[in-house]
């Protein structure tokens, strides 16, 4: 299973966010409860549960929906889904503290360090560009940031989910043609901070980057192209993004 964003629960707790943002909680309640009522799996429940939780008054209805979010987290065989753990164990832990139960607190507390920092994910790895690039040749750090053109970046990026390269190539600047590349790191990387925990709980889109080159090991153009009306939205969505890169 890949994260998307063009997928309807990932989508609707996007807006969900987006109402946050505009101080209009209740609304945003409601759509991350809609997210909850049109999961047809366990990731969607898992993220549409983590949502609702936060949106709580009531601690014990927060942990309630929180250990909701862990109970089909659990069940989905994925590493977008295991680098979430740290944080949802440490959230259920605050909860635990709240209502002075120090043992359970402690329980996830310590679980939340087993999990944390723990990468684990294999690939394969991808880089969507659209650059034409030869196989065998290396991605270096240093190039220009797609969405703060004055910026240097001190790492390159890469993803485990093909189609989240797939989209990073369509909305890369330039007038080329978007292409994804099968890269190998050739050092250490790190979940890139700028989407970790950031919005979405871990990083499930595997998303990560690394001060040393990456190698060019061969294409993939089995990725799924997005609609024009979709970039478009997305594009959109990345222009009225003000955050500050973390570089």
């Amino acid at each position: 299973m890949e994260f998307s964003p063009f997928n309807n629960v990932v989508n609707l707790c996007i807006q969900g966010m987006e109402l946050q943002e505009k101080d209009n909680p209740g609304e945003a309640l409601r759509l991350f409860q809609q997210g909850w009522h049109d999961a047809t799996n366990d990731f969607e429940k898992y993220l549409a549960a983590y949502y609702i939780a936060g949106n709580q008054k009531n601690t014990l209805d927060k942990l309630n929906w929180f250990e909701t979010a862990l109970e089909h987290g659990l069940k989905v065989d994925d590493e977008a889904i295991k680098n979430a753990f740290s944080s949802l164990y440490l959230n259920i832990a605050k909860c635990y503290e709240e209502l002075n139960d120090p043992n359970n607190a402690k329980k996830n507390h310590d679980l939340a360090i087993l999990y944390k920092d723990n990468l684990s994910d294999k690939g394969p790895f991808y880089h969507g560009t659209k650059a034409d690039l030869q196989i065998g040749g290396l991605l270096t750090a240093g190039s220009h940031s797609n969405y703060q053109s004055e910026l240097k970046m001190n790492h390159i990026y890469f993803t485990a989910a093909i189609n989240g390269a797939g989209l990073a190539a369509e909305l890369a600047k330039g007038a080329g043609t978007p292409r994804v590349y099968i890269v190998e790191p050739t050092g250490n990387f790190e979940n890139d901070p700028n989407l970790t925990d950031k919005k979405f709980p871990g990083n499930p889109t595997r998303s990560y980057r690394s001060a040393k080159p990456l190698k060019i090991v061969g294409e993939a153009t089995d990725w799924i192209r997005q609609k024009p009306e979709e970039l478009q939205k997305f594009r959109e969505r990345l222009a009225n993004n003000k955050g500050e890169i973390i570089n």
